[in-house]
């Protein structure tokens, strides 16, 4: 059946049938029945994109990513853990996915998304402090756009964020090693224009701190959240274990102290005997490697059925409500890499 056919049976325009069906615009209540009971009748069904057009609205929830060559981004736990939980709200919602991928110097042009309406609200996952990003991200705030940023803020704008407490989380695994009797504490840590690289940091801090314990600059070394980042830092951290001058490690992400591990194995140098360790995220990896990791369980799952929640919640109340920050708590969770036998190397 067509729109016409349902148009000459009411006795209106196609048009009048198109406001009708889409709920757009003031309709007479006699009107609106009798082109419901013709659709009903002729058993006609508009077609969804049509419906969406008609609305303005594309059916879409954005999720922005970024490209990294070479690297499976969705057989990694971070981004499969949270995508699962985005997806699910999406669904249940009755909204799709779609995935938009930001090359690593492409254009960050996210308001053109929604002006040429491929999304109608959207979650912004791996976002950077720099340039380019607060310029796109202000843009969507000035257009009054619908979006939400994931695992990182910018602590000089008001965004709607969902974010685990990062800083609790590494207090808690620094003052772990040190009540296993770790002093010399090395950070291994992710590129800092990422928020919660700088709040792991304050975490860590504050725990020496707390102990009593002076923070030395030359114990912090960069990593980029890769397996491959951890395991380079190897020999530099392997020099330092032999030495004495480091007895523990604190990783902010389980990638990257799985590839320390590795690195620091093939140095005859074994987590939980010859160093403590450390993870952070307890991804799949801490549990399947052994000696299994020592880590803090951040509940990405979750983080992302919230994001989904969070803006599926303003787009259907068809309003912008005042930017907010969810902060979900993280655990703790102590295995056998975060022990020392007090062996000599």
């Amino acid at each position: 059946m067509s729109r016409k056919e349902v148009a000459k049976l009411a006795g209106v325009s196609e048009a009048t049938v198109s406001r009708v069906l889409n709920n757009v615009g003031p309709m007479k209540e006699d009107t609106r029945e009798r082109v419901l009971q013709a659709a009903a009748e002729l058993g006609y069904v508009p077609n969804a994109l049509a419906q969406q057009f008609a609305r303005r609205k594309s059916g879409n929830i954005g999720v922005i990513l970024p490209f990294v060559p070479k690297v499976h981004l969705f057989s990694t736990y971070y981004f499969s853990e949270i995508l699962s939980g985005i997806g699910e709200t999406v669904k249940r919602c009755g909204y799709d996915l779609l995935l938009i991928f930001r090359e690593p110097d492409g254009a960050r042009d996210y308001a053109k998304l929604f002006r040429t309406q491929k999304i109608d609200a959207c979650i912004v996952l791996g976002s950077e402090n720099v340039p380019e990003e607060r310029a796109a991200l202000a843009e969507l705030k000035a257009g009054g756009f619908p979006f939400c940023l994931m695992n990182q803020r910018y602590d000089e704008e008001s965004y709607r964020t969902v974010d685990a407490d990062h800083v609790a989380g590494s207090m808690a695994a620094v003052r772990h090693l040190i009540e296993q009797g770790s002093r010399s504490i090395a950070f291994v840590n992710g590129p800092q224009q990422y928020s919660n690289s700088a709040d792991r940091l304050e975490g860590y801090m504050v725990a020496l701190e707390e102990a009593g314990i002076a923070y030395e600059p030359k114990l912090v070394y960069a990593g980029n959240y890769s397996r491959k980042s951890g395991y380079v830092l190897a020999g530099q951290l392997a020099k330092q274990i032999q030495a004495g001058s480091i007895d523990a490690v604190f990783a902010a992400n389980d990638r990257m102290a799985i590839g320390l591990m590795q690195g620091l194995r093939e140095l005859a140098l074994e987590a939980g005997r010859h160093y403590a360790l450390v993870g952070y995220d307890d991804s799949d990896g801490s549990r399947i490697i052994s000696p299994q990791l020592s880590t803090v369980a951040v509940p990405f799952y979750e983080m992302g059925k919230l994001a989904a929640a969070r803006l599926l919640e303003t787009e259907q109340n068809d309003e912008l409500t005042e930017p907010e920050r969810d902060l979900l708590p993280v655990i703790l969770v102590q295995r056998e890499t975060s022990g020392i036998k007090n062996e000599k190397v």
